[in-house]
């Protein structure tokens, strides 16, 4: 359905008639370029609102905060954010520019939100950061140009966050977290991951860009998984394992590369008495 198209010339051929072939030899840094003619304060966050909306001290005067919202010392309210009635905001927190955060939620001290919409019950533990841009560089021997992040992060209700955990905000689409999810300390979700509802990510695990992970996947801690892969729902990632294929439902995997939890065991069996005969030898 698209009227033009960046391609490379010799797959220019490859186009439907009907659309436009916008011929250059590096598609994905005209993209960068075409997206900042779009959107030209993509290059940064914004974070308490565009330059044009007046200065209105820590918490905006076109803020929209319901009664009983606590909001402590030192936090920052962007303009035009939204804050639902028994959340409070802890000490040095940041809410962003239309930022939204429903209501009972908690956002820890430290934390920073921006670019995201953030449903009931949540929390978010110190030091969360959730919306920055994610990692996306046309890269080239004349440099590594920034392509804009112009996506949101969507977090559901009742999602638990650790501290210093890192959430990108999407690159075109949104980064979503579902419902019930519960998220360790330390972890990183890349630009337009998907999580599904009631998974379990612990400690040091890292999702890579555009990965979708169906419900009650528990990935344990220091667990990698590559970017553009699909996790089937119900799925157990091991810890401190790499994932370099999709995974499908209720599948058990460990180790690197990451394979089948038996084959796996089987695997380090082997190498133990392979390892114990030597040693007699």
């Amino acid at each position: 359905k698209a009227a033009a198209c960046l391609i490379r010339p010799d797959v220019a051929e490859r186009l439907p008639p009907a659309v436009l072939a916008l011929v250059t030899d590096q598609p994905y840094r005209a993209f960068a370029k075409a997206l900042f003619l779009f959107y030209p304060q993509a290059g940064w966050p914004l974070v308490t609102g565009p330059t044009s909306a007046p200065i209105g001290g820590p918490i905006h005067p076109t803020a929209r905060i319901e009664d009983g919202v606590v909001i402590e010392p030192g936090a920052v309210v962007g303009a035009e954010a939204e804050i639902g009635r028994g959340t409070r905001i802890a000490a040095n927190a940041v809410v962003g520019y239309r930022v939204t955060i429903g209501r009972d939620c908690f956002v820890g001290p430290g934390a920073r939100l921006i670019h995201c919409l953030v449903g009931d019950r949540v929390i978010f533990h110190s030091g969360v950061a959730i919306g920055q841009d994610g990692f996306g560089f046309a890269m080239g021997p004349q440099g590594h140009l920034k392509v804009p992040q112009i996506g949101r992060v969507i977090i559901q209700d009742d999602v638990e966050i650790g501290a210093n955990t890192t959430i990108d905000r999407g690159a075109l689409n949104d980064t979503v977290v579902g419902e019930g999810t519960k998220i360790d300390n330390l972890v990183q979700l890349g630009h337009n991951v998907v999580v599904g509802r009631h998974c379990v990510i612990v400690s040091h695990a890292a999702i890579a860009g555009s990965t979708v992970l169906g419900d009650f996947v528990v990935v344990a801690g220091c667990a990698a998984i590559a970017g553009h892969l699909k996790i089937g729902t119900g799925a157990q990632i091991a810890g401190a394992s790499a994932v370099l294929d999709d995974v499908p439902p209720g599948k058990k995997v460990a180790g690197i590369p990451a394979r089948g939890l038996k084959q796996w065991a089987r695997e380090q069996a082997s190498l133990r008495r392979l390892a114990e005969r030597s040693r007699s030898d």
